[in-house]
């Protein structure tokens, strides 16, 4: 999807992921702090400022480098810190935490493609192109944090529904943090990675004609 980009569109890259990843965190955070949980706000992670959502590393770092070896981008933030026993509903608000980030995303992408559409004939060429950006990290954003591997936001929704036993288990696979992120894209990822492309493919043929 980023293959062969110029300097201004790694660029453009940047700042969609930096918008995009801070108010999908922020997301979550207003969310829990709705749904009577403070943990989030108590370490200022409340905010639609990206730079507190953000890591140097895993966030930009790390997708840039793979976009720049022609490889698939994933974008990993800073999770936003919540306490399931201060959350209503128990697992089921904790499944509206998870699905809150990815859903937003959609939304940011169903505002870039309408943008996209209504200024075709008036925009500029590099606008065209960041708003076409916009909504392909978005999308990306929404297909990959609704895999539900922990810790993945779609896990989230497969948690509240989950029995037991499969909770131990994502649980235990939950507490590696980024490592399980790492052996999901080396080992599992492979697996998918055709219907999940299929799938970003259809999305933006759909939203942008």
């Amino acid at each position: 999807m980023f293959s062969g980009l110029t300097g201004l569109e790694i660029g453009m890259v940047l700042v969609s992921i930096l918008l995009s990843m801070g108010i999908h965190e922020a997301m979550h955070a207003f969310v829990a702090h709705w749904l009577g949980d403070t943990t989030a706000e108590d370490m200022g992670r409340l905010t639609l400022n990206p730079l507190k959502h953000v890591d140097l590393y895993t966030t930009v770092a790390l997708p840039l480098l793979l976009i720049l070896a022609g490889l698939p981008p994933f974008f990993v933030a800073k999770p936003v810190p919540f306490n399931p026993d201060r959350v209503k509903w128990d697992e089921y608000g904790a499944a509206l935490i998870g699905i809150a980030g990815p859903l937003t995303n959609f939304l940011l992408a169903l505002l870039g493609a309408g943008l996209f559409r209504l200024t075709e004939a008036t925009a500029s060429a590099d606008l065209h192109n960041f708003l076409l950006i916009f909504v392909e990290v978005n999308i990306g954003f929404f297909i990959f944090n609704m895999i539900p591997f922990p810790p993945l936001d779609g896990s989230r929704l497969l948690y509240a529904f989950a029995p037991e036993p499969l909770q131990r288990l994502m649980y235990t696979i939950e507490s590696a943090g980024f490592l399980a992120i790492l052996v999901f894209m080396l080992l599992f990822f492979q697996i998918i990675a055709t219907p999940v492309y299929n799938l970003e493919n259809h999305l933006l043929n759909f939203l942008l004609g």
